[in-house]
């Protein structure tokens, strides 16, 4: 009875931590829009030169401490050590605050060196700014551990997505500030990374009220907490080494991420001032440049998702050591990512100027807009599969194929922003998750005996997305030549000519997948709710009826 209990209550917080992550990561996607069309590129430009070095110092200081402080905690609490659980987070808050303190030294102190580096010297400001949030989040980062240790995944939920709000808030209140009323994009840069601080604030106060309200419900059992207290006979050293053991691989995993947006704040600019560029016009290039990261982060969004339902399935039957059900989930998340990834590479490249004019207001970038396109089909192929190989307990092959693929970002873009721009940077990206994800294919094939071949994996939806393509051109054509003369906002024609394009795409594409039998049944299945659309699908006779068996995945 105790263990389904705590099944139970794995399964409850997982889905709270995962639908909070979604959310988050929703919000963080789209409030770059409205913030461009607020700030202008230049305003973009200062916020993403920025943001990504001070990710990469919140995942050092931050990144695989909640999880590796709940670990620590559950397992005190599990062999009735409550005074060590209390200990271990008392160490480990004091550890934190240190590490995130030292951080802020060194990003507000090195502000100006680190601007200088960055080829614009009026980004200082902006680096003081966001290094304040630094010795407050890992306090953040330390209280989620604390409630996830005791099996309580609310606090960690709540906090991040009133967190990501607060920010989103913030960041457009201050961009609105700072360009109506200052006319200084720099101003509205800085603005919105500070926003951080706000953030973070916001977060703490939300898991304060969590932490006051069990202290209260609690306070019949504090004799017995001070009593286990007395007994605990867990060092300080052996408490560090746990935390550390535990939070170093994870932190190394998660530092990955932001270190391609890094490389493009360090060469870009550098690179394209020393091609012959000036200096406002190479600002508003990299800003034209970043552009494409919100499209990007929406397109991989279901890959994300996708991700968080199979590390446990690929768990579950691992340690049930079901070799064909792990080969069988693995090959159909494979192909479900490719079915999604690939229309939605090809649909943004083919769609780039209208979408970007619907957007953004301009077609400033839309050549390197399309080109990026093509990162959302190898990103969602590379995150579902780092999804399967975690699953598998392989948690560091993933983060040492995105490093090889940051090396060649790095490598590329060195390469070929002198002589393309923001082209060459946008080829360079394509390049790095274009190696990341073939390496965690093959470790996907090497460690699940998955058969991932191209025939049976590509070639019907590689038909079904020509289709689109011809579809989605003779649309934007037709839109454009018949509103062409009566609608006379730009903006407004691309966005009509847009979304009438998008829906026809979308549909032709799915009518096309379903008639080729690039998606059958047992891919549907697979989804959410997927029995359910299948039955819709049958019955509109866009699906053949089936009598043979289909796993419940």
């Amino acid at each position: 009875m105790a263990q389904e209990k705590t099944s139970l209550l794995f399964v409850k917080g997982a889905a709270i931590l995962g639908v909070a992550g979604l959310v988050s990561k929703l919000l963080g996607a789209v409030y770059r829009i409205p913030y461009q069309n607020i700030a202008g590129d230049i305003g973009l430009y200062v916020y993403m030169q920025v943001y990504p070095l001070y990710t990469t110092l919140l995942i050092l200081a931050t990144a695989g401490f909640p999880i590796a402080i709940s670990k620590i905690v559950s397992e005190r609490m599990a062999i009735g050590d409550v005074g060590g659980a209390r200990k271990s987070f008392r160490v480990a808050s004091i550890a934190l605050l240190i590490l995130g303190f030292f951080f802020f030294l060194v990003l507000y102190g090195g502000a100006p060196l680190i601007a200088g580096f960055m080829g614009d010297d009026h980004l200082s400001t902006p680096l003081r700014a966001v290094a304040l949030s630094l010795p407050l989040l890992p306090m953040v980062a330390i209280l989620r551990g604390y409630f996830q240790g005791h099996q309580n995944m609310m606090p960690t939920g709540v906090s991040q997505v009133i967190e990501q709000f607060v920010r989103v808030i913030f960041i457009l209140i201050a961009a609105y500030v700072a360009m109506y009323i200052y006319e200084d994009a720099y101003m509205a840069g800085t603005g919105a990374v500070f926003a951080a601080f706000p953030g973070g604030v916001a977060a703490a106060l939300v898991l304060l009220w969590y932490w006051r309200r069990d202290k209260q419900k609690g306070e019949a059992q504090v004799a017995e907490v001070e009593q286990s207290a007395s007994i605990s006979n867990w060092s300080n050293r052996q408490i560090l080494n746990s935390l550390l053991k535990y939070a170093l691989p994870i932190c190394i995993g998660a530092l990955v991420l932001p270190l391609i947006p890094l490389v493009d704040s360090i060469t870009v600019i550098n690179m394209l001032q020393w091609s012959g560029l000036e200096e406002h016009a190479a600002k508003l290039l990299k800003g034209a440049f970043d552009r494409s990261q919100p499209l990007i982060q929406f397109g991989t969004f279901f890959a994300t998702s996708l991700s968080l339902a199979l590390v446990p399935a690929i768990s579950e039957a691992a340690a049930q050591r079901q070799k064909q059900l792990i080969a069988t989930r693995s090959e159909i998340a494979i192909r479900l990512t490719f079915l999604l990834g690939l229309p939605a590479s090809f649909g943004l490249a083919l769609l780039a100027e209208p979408i970007n004019v619907m957007l953004y207001g301009d077609s400033n970038g839309t050549e390197a807009i399309a080109v990026q396109s093509f990162t959302i089909l190898f990103a969602t192929l590379s995150i579902a599969s780092a999804g399967i190989l975690q699953g598998l307990g392989r948690v560091m092959r993933p983060a040492r194929n995105l490093t090889i693929g940051v090396i060649v970002k790095l490598v590329f873009n060195l390469l070929l922003v002198p002589f393309w721009g923001i082209t060459g940077a946008a080829v360079s990206t394509v390049l790095a998750y274009l190696v990341a994800m073939g390496l965690n294919v093959l470790g996907v094939k090497k460690y699940t005996g998955a058969r991932i071949g191209l025939r049976q994996t590509a070639l019907k939806p590689t038909i079904s997305v020509l289709i689109m393509a011809v579809v989605v051109l003779a649309v934007e054509w037709a839109g454009l030549v018949l509103f062409g003369g009566v609608i006379q906002s730009e903006r407004l024609l691309h966005t009509l000519v847009g979304l009438l394009a998008v829906g026809s795409g979308a549909i032709v594409y799915l009518l096309a997948l379903l008639k080729t039998g690039g998606l059958t049944k047992n891919d549907i299945h697979f989804l959410p709710k997927g029995k359910r659309i299948a039955s819709l699908l049958t019955r509109l006779r866009l699906l053949p009826p089936s009598k043979d068996h289909v796993e419940n995945a």
